[in-house]
């Protein structure tokens, strides 16, 4: 039985990129614009909130104990301690625009930073997508998107996702672990015809897509051939991506928003921006590779 639960209550402005740490079985993820990055303890339900001096998309961990994020500044290095976070620019691949932000992103299994970006007032195709290395030169792989979002990888890492949560779509592509390249751009899946676009995104171990579907109130699974399995609807109207967690990796949270909702939907919609978990899926995802310091 599929049980729907509030984790954190928020609110968060923009709750985004959930990712959850095995070492410490904690639950970490950011409020895009507050902007912080929170920790939650699971077994206490204590949560930490860490202010930032920029706007944040997304982050990875990384194996020196730090954090490596896509933010409004470009790549940051990041380190919490003693209720703080300092901060340290790594690259900046974007231009000089400060309505470009790095947004969705995730690691691959040979420690490297995927993440895309997007215009905040969406004007044209101008997010692209780069490849962050160990060596921390930061590379443009790439780009045409309205909203860079959705990123993950195949549990046999021969695919890679991108979702153009703008344009409906989520693309596929063919992914080499190896060299760390793409090929075969093609249409995985559009939302043309369901209600809600797909924002933050994750793979279980069936190769199986989990998204978030922003202004469509639910998260839905989706088959590796591009098929609807299953929609669970959500109590916020704006989640915005999931992660899977827990001791067994069986738990997905998500991450939600109340930045979105308009005034006559806030009296609906009393848990937007709440962090919820999902439990009883029958699923189980991957645990969150390590960005690859030099």
């Amino acid at each position: 039985m599929i049980e729907i639960g509030v984790a954190c209550p928020g609110p968060d402005l923009l709750g985004e990129g959930p990712q959850w740490h095995v070492a410490q079985q904690r639950l970490y993820w950011v409020d895009a614009f507050a902007p912080a990055i929170r920790r939650l303890d699971p077994a206490t339900g204590a949560v930490e909130s860490f202010a930032l001096p920029f706007d944040i998309g997304s982050f990875v961990f990384a194996r020196d104990g730090s954090l490596v994020a896509g933010t409004r500044e470009g790549f940051q290095r990041i380190r919490l301690a003693s209720g703080r976070a300092t901060c340290g620019p790594i690259a900046d691949p974007l231009a000089r625009d400060r309505r470009l932000l790095l947004n969705d992103g995730k690691c691959d299994r040979r420690g490297r930073y995927w993440c895309a970006s997007l215009h905040s007032d969406f004007i044209g195709r101008q997010g692209e997508l780069f490849r962050l290395d160990a060596a921390l030169q930061a590379t443009r792989m790439d780009g045409g998107f309205i909203v860079g979002n959705g990123i993950a990888f195949s549990p046999d890492d021969t695919r890679m996702y991108l979702a153009d949560s703008r344009d409906e779509t989520v693309w596929l592509y063919d992914f080499d672990l190896a060299r760390g390249t793409l090929s075969g751009r093609r249409r995985f899946f559009s939302t043309q015809d369901i209600e809600g676009r797909v924002d933050g995104a994750t793979c279980d171990t069936e190769g199986n897509y989990w998204c978030a579907l922003v202004h469509g109130a639910a998260v839905a699974c989706i088959s590796p051939a591009g098929r609807l399995i299953e929609r669970i609807a959500v109590p916020a109207r704006h989640p915005t991506m999931v992660t899977f967690g827990g001791p067994q990796l069986d738990r997905l949270y998500v991450t939600s928003a109340t930045r979105m909702l308009v005034d006559t939907e806030r009296a609906q919609w009393p848990l937007a921006g709440a962090l919820f978990q999902i439990d009883g899926l029958g699923a189980r995802g991957l645990p969150e590779p390590l960005f690859a310091n030099p």
